[in-house]
């Protein structure tokens, strides 16, 4: 069990793929015991999965009523409880909200889905760039006359799913302590990426925002705020929004004719983005991280995956580490008194079913019964 602030906190995690995972290694990480039921027989278990790190693997055959009364046993003694199927599987299994809730009546039953537990679109499928297509998101981001660029899986998977699921279950967590109640929290990808739009949702109600992508001052639209290529063909990241910060980089660029005083004229902005991307262009980028690193500039270079794990400000920091020779982001936030750390890597399918259902109260006959029903 960890250390952190969750240390002592049981999770029960119902195998799936991507945000699932992830929010549950987020639990992990802060020191939660999360046992992840998997399917018995299923294959998988690498050091690579990332997302699966820290947690104990529980192998079930969920088609024998032995195996769903195991998990239930399990849920009675869980503080949360979280699963991303489709709406209705759960209750299918014999382990909805319902079910669960009558066994364990202040447990957290935590749900993430694409499109949410209810609504038209409830039961379809779905990926990250469907989500993120129906909530604005996706529409803003691009260049200028080019089809919209999905941002990886960042903003619907990650963002809008795990990270709110995550904030939702520990919400619930807090009030469960209280009122001695549970609850379920439905943590929809549309509705957490639109709540990520917010900002945008009121740029856009005050006229400030225009709906070709591009064209907006943080989608690349404006001359000091972008990425722009050096000349050795590598990259550097320019936000100089602030008044001062703008001053600093027309000082470092060298940017002194009166030409440049209009920065918020958008009028000009393409204009300028043309003639300042031929400034980047006369330097490498090691060179323009000499002039412009750590100023007030706000300046970054664009460094690949592999860069960044050598940056000295990532390895002041720490921020990147690796685990059984697999190099991996380090566990975040960071808290003063309770440290957070990473309780070990991906677990093989099914490699704790015994010693993980003994350590939450089963016994040995328990665990003897299971196996004699086929179901570990």
């Amino acid at each position: 069990m960890g250390s952190g602030p969750l240390s002592g906190v049981k999770v029960i995690e119902f195998a799936g793929i991507g945000p699932g995972p992830f929010c549950a290694m987020l639990l992990s990480d802060m020191g939660a015991d999360v046992i992840r039921i998997d399917r018995k027989g299923a294959k998988g278990g690498s050091k690579y999965d990332i997302g699966s790190r820290g947690r104990r693997s529980v192998a079930l055959d969920l088609k024998k009523p032995e195996s769903v009364e195991a998990c239930l046993k399990l849920i009675e003694k869980a503080d949360i409880l979280q699963e991303g199927f489709r709406p209705g599987v759960m209750e299918r299994l014999g382990l909805g909200p319902d079910v669960c809730l009558k066994r364990n009546p202040k447990l957290v039953y935590g749900r993430m889905t694409g499109w949410g537990q209810t609504g038209p679109l409830a039961k379809a499928a779905g990926h990250d760039i469907n989500y993120i297509s129906l909530t604005g998101a996706l529409h803003a981001i691009g260049r200028p006359g080019e089809k919209p660029v999905p941002p990886l899986n960042l903003v619907g998977d990650f963002g809008g799913g795990a990270l709110y699921l995550a904030m939702g279950m520990l919400a619930a967590l807090v009030e469960a302590q209280r009122s001695g109640k549970g609850q379920v929290v439905d943590a929809a990808m549309t509705d957490g990426a639109t709540s990520l739009m917010a900002m945008f949702y009121g740029f856009t109600a005050s006229g400030m925002w225009q709906e070709p992508h591009g064209t907006n001052m943080l989608d690349g639209g404006a001359h000091f705020y972008d990425t722009y290529e050096t000349k050795d063909g590598k990259w550097i990241s320019i936000g100089s929004i602030e008044p001062q910060f703008y001053a600093l980089l027309r000082e470092k660029a060298g940017l002194t004719d009166s030409y440049w005083d209009a920065q918020m004229d958008r009028s000009k902005w393409p204009e300028m983005k043309v003639k300042i991307e031929e400034v980047f262009k006369t330097k490498t980028r090691d060179e323009w991280c000499e002039i412009m690193e750590g100023t007030d500039i706000c300046f970054a270079p664009v460094l690949s995956i592999k860069e960044a794990i050598h940056h000295p400000h990532n390895q002041a920091r720490q921020t990147i580490v690796e685990i059984d020779g697999v190099v991996q982001p380090n566990v975040a936030p960071r808290f003063s008194r309770t440290e957070s750390k990473i309780q070990g890597p991906a677990p093989i399918i099914g490699e704790h079913t015994e010693s993980a259902l003994k350590d939450w109260g089963f016994s040995d006959s328990d665990v003897e019964g299971l196996k004699k029903a086929e179901a570990i």
